[in-house]
């Protein structure tokens, strides 16, 4: 367990927070402020202690140095306006005009650094940037689950100068996300989606050593069947992934469950012509899109009794309304499943969003790659820098 907010004094002193205000922009303005909003409760919590708050946060990609592009003006802005009073922005998120705006904080003040990627060294986690990060606060708190995965100066560096804790959106994440990995309720099922198996051979070995049933749909589910001898035609199969799917359907046996009927098109299009068939008898020239009503059945079954539901990865191709049923009749499934359902971020959480049932889940994650790879097992660089309770 690591410790938070709670776990230390505030009271006078100066609280230097890594925030995940990656948000998206259009015309200076923030269009979503979702993750703005995450971060509020450490915030608030921070001001009532009577401490002073330096927020700081990433955005984006800039390519070279300061962009006004990439300003987080417009955050503060809508920070400020969310909390009701003025939030200072800094030129800069080190150096000595921004110490002295740190050292001129007041308790209940907000100061926004701007972005730590305007430095090269913040990605290469360099230790001088991260002591001249440490330099403006008493305490670090990490509230960034989203950028935890990622040993940055602003997220791993800067930890190692000062007394480290995490926020309550932090701390939530490694509660839920926790759960499945280390002493999960059964029946658990696992459901994993997107594209590729490359980039989830970890998380399926990880969640099938572990889960009851394990639903493979999506992309991922094409190669697993081209793996079983089916002809899946114009579908997206990974040709060099196809031995590693055998390994695990020959290893994992009866606890995967495979499509068995698929919604296919005649083209990657939103308008294209579909058809539903069964799994081995996709037309020639036409593609594998979504899962069919028969699979959805399959999964109903299988979560039926479940006590907890881990789903990182949509179904189908849901950016397509045509190819989107077979993504949020499952977002509904679980939503009416009574379990736990843990919610990996991106995709899965965009869905469960759309279906309109984010609400209805128990956690729905902040950072999707940062979710994935805690679901591997893998110990994320911004959480072990934490202090331990």
């Amino acid at each position: 367990m690591k410790k938070t907010v709670k776990d230390i004094d505030l009271k006078g002193k100066r609280v230097l927070m890594r925030v995940d205000f990656n948000v998206p922009m259009a015309e200076g303005k923030v269009t979503d402020d979702k993750r703005i909003k995450a971060a509020l409760p450490t915030i608030q919590y921070v001001l009532q202690q009577g401490a002073a708050l330096i927020l700081m946060s990433h955005l984006g990609r800039p390519k070279a140095g300061a962009d006004p592009e990439f300003s987080l003006k417009a955050a503060a802005e809508s920070l400020s306006a969310l909390l009701n009073q003025p939030v200072q922005m800094a030129p800069d998120c080190v150096g000595a005009d921004v110490e002295k705006m740190a050292r001129a904080l007041k308790p209940g003040e907000v100061l926004m650094l701007e972005n730590t990627r305007f430095h090269k060294g913040e990605e290469k986690n360099d230790l001088d940037l991260a002591k001249q990060m440490a330099a403006l606060g008493d305490v670090y708190v990490n509230d960034a689950f989203g950028s935890a995965h990622r040993a940055h100066s602003s997220t791993e560096g800067v930890a190692r100068f000062l007394p480290a804790v995490s926020g309550f959106l932090m701390e939530q994440e490694l509660e839920y996300l926790g759960r499945a990995v280390a002493n999960p309720e059964h029946p658990y099922i696992a459901i994993l989606g997107g594209a590729k198996i490359s980039d989830k051979i970890l998380v399926v070995e990880t969640l099938a050593a572990k889960c009851d049933r394990l639903i493979i749909g999506g992309g991922m589910a094409n190669t697993f069947l081209a793996a079983k001898g089916l002809n899946m035609q114009d579908s997206l199969v990974e040709a060099e992934a196809l031995e590693t799917a055998k390994s695990l359907l020959a290893k994992l046996g009866d606890k995967l469950i495979l499509p068995v009927d698929a919604v296919v098109a005649d083209k990657f299009d939103a308008e294209a012509n579909a058809q539903t068939v069964e799994v081995g008898a996709i037309p020639s020239g036409w593609r594998m899109l979504d899962v069919g009503p028969k699979t959805l059945d399959l999964y109903r079954s299988a979560l039926s009794g479940a006590k907890l539901v881990v789903w990182n990865g949509p179904v189908g191709v849901f950016e397509m309304p045509k190819f989107a049923v077979g993504t949020f009749e499952l977002a509904k499934m679980l939503a009416e499943s009574g379990a736990v359902t843990v919610i990996g971020g991106g995709d899965s959480a965009s869905a469960v969003k759309k279906a309109g049932v984010a609400k209805q889940m128990t956690h729905v994650s902040t950072g999707g790659g940062a979710s994935l790879e805690f679901l591997e097992g893998k110990e994320l660089p911004g959480v072990a820098a934490l202090m331990n309770k």
